[in-house]
């Protein structure tokens, strides 16, 4: 099947130039769980073919209800079980990174990024990838969320949330509809982002299920 073929219909609504430009660039997606894992796919589906993807972590049972993950890839680590499903559902050989992200070594996984999309769990990487970003003039989306709450927000003016004082970040409340929705509409801002050169932000809320733009 050729690639034309399986973008038929991303390629009637975007068109051959901006599909084009989404294949040519370069996008690190830092943390390969419930966000990440679901945009990577997102983004090669819609026509990305250089996704990297930045992880240590292994594949969980309880992984499998808001993350990508199938029961056969349990004890598996993230980013080699992401690279697969990729490639199988999108014919996309992503570049999978099984590290974990330091100050010593974030400045070498994230060169030559056109652009970097943070979606890790915790606040240390979160600080490291938007002071990194920062320092280099690297464009850096970061996506998150927190119970019924999600944000999409560019790296200038971002706030690092705080992790929480009691409890493992892993257990957190988590909706799946949650993370689908902010999958759709970070992908889209991305999108726009490479389009018009607009880094537009967004909040998610579920339980009234909106979607506010701001700054």
């Amino acid at each position: 099947m050729s690639r034309d073929e399986r973008l038929r219909h991303e390629r009637a609504y975007r068109g051959d130039f901006l599909l084009d430009k989404l294949a040519d660039c370069p996008v690190t997606v830092c943390g390969a769980g419930a966000l990440g894992s679901w945009l990577a796919e997102n983004l090669a589906r819609q026509g990305f073919q250089k996704i990297r993807a930045i992880d240590h972590d292994r594949v969980e049972a309880h992984n499998l209800g808001n993350q990508l993950y199938t029961q056969a890839d349990v004890g598996a680590f993230k980013v080699l079980a992401l690279q697969n499903l990729l490639f199988q559902a999108a014919g996309v050989e992503i570049q999978a990174v099984n590290k974990r992200l330091e100050q010593d070594n974030c400045p070498t996984l994230l060169k030559g990024s056109g652009l970097v999309v943070d979606t890790l769990d915790n606040s240390q990487g979160r600080r490291l990838v938007t002071r990194c970003c920062a320092e280099r003039s690297w464009p850096c989306l970061h996506v998150g969320m927190n119970g019924g709450f999600g944000e999409i927000r560019w790296n200038q003016g971002y706030r690092i949330p705080e992790d929480p004082e009691e409890g493992d970040v892993c257990d957190a409340p988590l909706a799946r509809n949650l993370v689908l929705l902010l999958t759709a509409v970070s992908g889209e801002s991305i999108i726009r982002y490479l389009a018009e050169g607009k880094m537009e932000n967004y909040s998610v809320t579920l339980e009234d299920l909106q979607i506010h733009a701001g700054e």
